[in-house]
């Protein structure tokens, strides 16, 4: 399963550099071949997450396998030459540094998803936390209340 996930994400960086290869001569601008590109960066991220996965669990033959540990390796590198390559024609095509501001603005967009993760978990927490509390305070003052009665039924019986 582990490597038709390879497939997929190898199969996705291929496609996505082939459709760039022969279209990036004739796109007005980067928005054209937005989709195909962020095609390439999940087939990437695929093809690393599905690495990660392989060499963290599943048998010791599978992990050390010669023929697992030299697709895990050449199809990395073949993600990483297929994104070079795109670079390349991304900045011939739309002007020097083209590739390297794509990379910056996908980067803050990650962190910036991020952030906004991690602000929700915070706050989920604190909500979690603030509940505790709220039904700690109700049971303690629930229990002064009962106390309180019982003292006071047991007062009243003890005069009757």
């Amino acid at each position: 399963m582990v490597v038709a996930e390879v497939l997929t994400g190898i199969a996705l960086v291929q496609a996505s550099v082939k459709f760039i290869k022969e279209n990036i001569s004739t796109v007005q601008d980067i928005g054209q071949i937005a989709s195909q590109i962020d095609d390439l960066f999940r087939g990437e991220k695929e093809t690393q997450q599905a690495r990660a996965k392989k060499s963290g669990g599943g048998g010791l033959g599978d992990q050390l396998g010669v023929d697992s540990v030299a697709k895990e390796i050449i199809d990395a590198r073949l993600a990483a030459e297929q994104l070079a390559e795109v670079a390349n024609l991304v900045d011939l095509r739309f002007g020097h540094g083209t590739w390297a501001t794509i990379l910056a603005e996908r980067a803050r967009r990650i962190q910036e998803q991020r952030e906004i993760a991690a602000q929700a978990k915070r706050k989920k927490i604190q909500e979690a936390r603030e509940f505790e509390e709220n039904m700690k305070q109700v049971l303690i003052a629930g229990c002064i209340l009962g106390t309180a009665i019982g003292l006071l039924i047991l007062l009243v019986l003890m005069v009757l």
